[in-house]
């Protein structure tokens, strides 16, 4: 069955990359000798590599804005719109943002940037290494619809990174319930961490309850493992493996990239 993936991507089971911004203005982890214009060449010279890597789309996030805020300072989104607004003359693949976490403020961001979809934490209540971790997805419903959001699509990490779901219940009914409740325009399924191994059973468990609800592999996809992965998912988002070495703070690696998207090829052209 077609989804939005098909009209967005030209191609079936995307492979979207992450594009890490330094530390942002108000951020602990922020070079102000560099400022902004620090942050914007590197992450012009990352663009570059994921590109021209080959990847399916971009994914733009504060990555290093650690630790993250819940509900972030304006200063954040700003910051991050002066960056994709460099960018945007660039941009030649389908890209998304990701403004950690706030669900409102990623939206705000796109609607003002053009983006056509976020992804983030938008349903549940969880004990975090960020503190207790609260949603409201009928507010930020509204609000999508309120800032003339409505054609950004919404992808919905349903389990989180660094982060627990507080409900007893199983991940079937979380994502059937999800489902029939929220809308999600698309799920995205976790590890540990970034760059942690997602669990094949798990992506199984949410791709078989999520019905037609396009579902992303969202960490631990690897060259040597993104055929198994996309065998499951609709689409992956890679972040870490196309760093070098590896290496979540190390920045993009061409050959890394040039790597997963050849197996990536090969795997679809086998299908």
């Amino acid at each position: 069955m077609s989804t939005w993936l098909d009209s967005l991507f030209p191609v079936s089971k995307p492979v979207i990359a992450m594009l890490h911004l330094s530390a942002l203005p108000g951020d602990p982890g922020f070079d102000a000798a560099g400022g902004m214009s620090a942050v914007i060449d590197r992450a012009k010279e990352e663009l570059d590599v994921l590109q021209s890597g080959g990847v399916d789309g971009i994914l733009i996030s504060n990555e290093f804005s650690l630790p993250y805020l819940t509900k972030t300072e304006p200063i954040t989104a700003i910051a991050m719109a002066r960056i994709i607004g460099e960018l945007l003359p660039d941009l030649a693949v389908p890209y998304g943002v990701n403004v950690l976490w706030d669900g409102r403020a990623s939206i705000d961001l796109a609607v003002a940037t053009g983006a056509s979809f976020v992804r983030e934490i938008f349903t549940g209540v969880y004990a975090s290494d960020f503190g207790l971790w609260d949603t409201n997805i009928g507010e930020v419903a509204r609000h999508r619809a309120r800032v003339g959001g409505s054609d950004v699509k919404l992808l919905f990490n349903l389990v989180p990174e660094s982060a627990k779901y507080l409900a007893d219940r199983d991940l079937k009914s979380i994502t059937e319930t999800t489902v029939f409740a929220t809308r999600p325009d698309a799920i995205c399924v976790s590890g540990l961490t970034a760059g942690a191994a997602t669990d094949l059973q798990m992506l199984s468990v949410v791709k078989d309850a999520a019905g037609t609800v396009p579902v992303f592999v969202n960490t631990g996809v690897k060259a040597h493992n993104v055929a198994e992965h996309l065998a499951i998912a609709d689409g992956a988002i890679v972040g870490t493996f196309f760093k070098v070495g590896g290496v979540f703070e190390n920045r993009a690696d061409r050959a890394r990239v040039e790597e997963l998207m050849s197996a990536a090829r090969d795997y679809r052209a086998t299908r």
